[in-house]
């Protein structure tokens, strides 16, 4: 197989896994309060410094298109688990912030949330392929074909995530 052709069947298995670990967390996504997309909104939220971001800039860290996640984050707010306002470095953006009612929201979803994650992805593979399929996915991530350092070429030697 040529390098092209081994890079499209790799894309096709990547995607096809993915889809189908995306269909099974949807369907047994823990909450009925919350849906896996505001979930995720909330997620990126709690992973930022105060958490709070530029909306513009948390659409690059979802699924979901511009309006789709302005429509989230609206009902997000209607709700009292993120605060909106105008970005003070720039009147026509906004900044999103989690509120402490959202954080407890994602707390409380993500204990149950990891469980299915455990069970769907660390059931069908060992620790060293899950060490190994973190760093892949790093790195094609990042978009570098070779490991960064030393530590990057060893998944088996990595810590525990």
């Amino acid at each position: 197989m040529s390098q092209r052709d081994l890079a499209v069947t790799a894309w096709e298995s990547l995607f096809r896994a993915q889809v189908s670990v995306m269909r099974c967390l949807a369907a047994t996504f823990p909450s009925r309060e919350i849906s896996l997309n505001e979930y995720d909104v909330l997620f990126n939220l709690s992973r930022q410094p105060a958490r709070r971001i530029r909306l513009r800039d948390l659409n690059q860290h979802v699924l979901l298109t511009q309006p789709s996640v302005s429509r989230l984050i609206d009902r997000l707010v209607s709700r009292g688990y993120v605060a909106k306002e105008s970005d003070p470095a720039d009147g026509r953006g906004a900044v999103v912030t989690l509120t402490d009612a959202g954080y407890a929201m994602f707390r409380k979803v993500a204990v149950a949330h990891m469980g299915s994650i455990a069970e769907r992805v660390g059931g069908a593979l060992t620790d060293e392929e899950l060490a190994q399929l973190t760093v892949l996915c790093d790195r094609l991530r990042a978009g570098s074909p070779e490991p960064a350092d030393a530590e990057d070429a060893h998944p088996a030697d990595a810590p525990d995530r």
